[in-house]
């Protein structure tokens, strides 16, 4: 976080772990186009995306219906 204007630094690390009632559902890699979304346990790219945001809605959509969104926690 960039203390001075309070915005999220997206580019200061490069993964970001999905964690769901089930435990580790997926991941999310900095790329350089983007984000990288990979669900667990096959490691299948789903798709690059522009923004962390952006990928972490599309990680969310691509589980099972009805699933509560996991927490990221950033590695």
């Amino acid at each position: 976080m960039n203390e001075a204007t309070g915005v999220q630094n997206e580019t200061s690390h490069g993964t970001w772990v999905a964690i769901g009632s089930v435990g580790a559902v997926g991941s999310i890699h900095r790329v350089a186009d983007g984000f990288e979304v990979k669900l667990l346990p096959d490691g299948t790219s789903r798709g690059t995306y522009p923004s962390l945001d952006v990928a972490k809605n599309a990680l969310h959509a691509a589980l099972p219906l009805g699933t509560e969104r996991p927490e990221f926690s950033e590695h």
